[in-house]
């Protein structure tokens, strides 16, 4: 049997308690440390749709992503921003900006002077609505040759004519309380035009005036729209016409070559003279002078029949 001094006794029990004290410290460590690395795994969706895992131990977007060498286009956001934590889902989004916040970021880089308040009131949200107008549809006059057969040889209205309605449905874009875009999504006729006759007496005709004018050949019928001397319809605005004449409402139409300037032409009742060209006025399409642009736009476009005049 082995026997131990108190001596040696102690010495043991010295030696437990320092290895005691080192494991604690060696468990408290691990535990320190694995707290201060504290990993992450953190989903990012890039704008493209395609999604990646980083484990990281930053917490700064900014950070995350300059870690992983992902870099953000002129043309892409981040959520959360760039200056932001990352969020408790551990994800980062990138998305392609609109247009709007793209043209933003270019005008404040630009260094204009102008307020933020400034620049969002220019680039407000664009408001849908779809909207339901009944618009006109003008009837057609059709003239009927009463020289031969008919008894009756005045000029007279056979049938009177009756505009038709036509219902359509547009999709139109507001931005400011301004209309930006008016698209047609539909068109349905509730009711059709009814056509007005009218019995002639071919190449006599009585004009709105209420003068006998005398027309030559056969009456065709024309695509008649209208225009007005603002550089929308003209490119211009001198209201000069193509013959070198002033262009004079109740006068002046604009007609193909086949028409030389001066050829009179009787339509709806009127006579006007052929004194201006336009570029898209080609076969049987003829173009009216109007004083002001919200005439020619009320005008609209009609089909009538056309006469030369002797």
């Amino acid at each position: 049997m082995i026997f131990m001094n108190k001596k040696d006794r102690g010495s043991i029990s010295i030696m437990k308690i320092i290895g005691v004290s080192l494991i604690f410290v060696l468990i408290f460590g691990i535990s320190v440390i694995a707290t201060e690395i504290d990993m992450k795994s953190v989903e990012v969706t890039m704008a493209n749709g395609y999604t990646m895992t980083i484990v990281t131990t930053k917490t700064n977007v900014s950070e995350i992503l300059e870690d992983n060498n992902i870099f953000l286009e002129e043309d892409e956001r981040v959520t959360p921003s760039l200056d932001s934590e990352i969020t408790e889902n551990n994800r980062i989004v990138i998305t392609n900006k609109s247009e709007q916040e793209v043209q933003i970021a270019r005008i404040s880089e630009s260094g204009i002077e102008t307020t933020l308040d400034e620049i969002l009131k220019s680039y407000s949200p664009i408001i849908e609505k779809i909207i339901v107008e009944q618009v006109a549809i003008p009837y057609e006059t059709i003239t009927k040759d009463a020289s031969e057969g008919a008894t009756d040889k005045k000029n007279k209205v056979i049938q009177s004519g009756e505009d038709g309605i036509k219902e359509i449905t547009y999709k139109v874009k507001i931005q400011n309380d301004v209309e930006i875009e008016k698209i047609i999504l539909s068109e349905t006729i509730i009711k059709e035009p009814v056509n007005k006759i009218v019995q002639i007496q071919k190449n006599v005709t009585t004009s709105r005036s209420g003068s006998t004018v005398t027309t030559t050949g056969e009456t065709k019928i024309f695509k008649i729209t209208a225009y007005c001397p603002c550089a929308k319809c003209c490119g211009k605005q001198t209201g000069i016409t193509a013959s070198g004449t002033r262009a004079t409402a109740g006068r002046t139409i604009a007609a193909s070559s086949q028409y030389a300037f001066g050829t009179k032409l009787l339509i709806n009742g009127n006579v006007y003279t052929v004194e201006d060209r336009g570029g898209a006025i080609q076969g049987n399409k003829i173009d009216i002078y109007m004083n002001s642009h919200a005439e020619a736009l009320a005008w609209g476009v009609k089909y009538l029949p056309v006469q030369v005049v002797q």
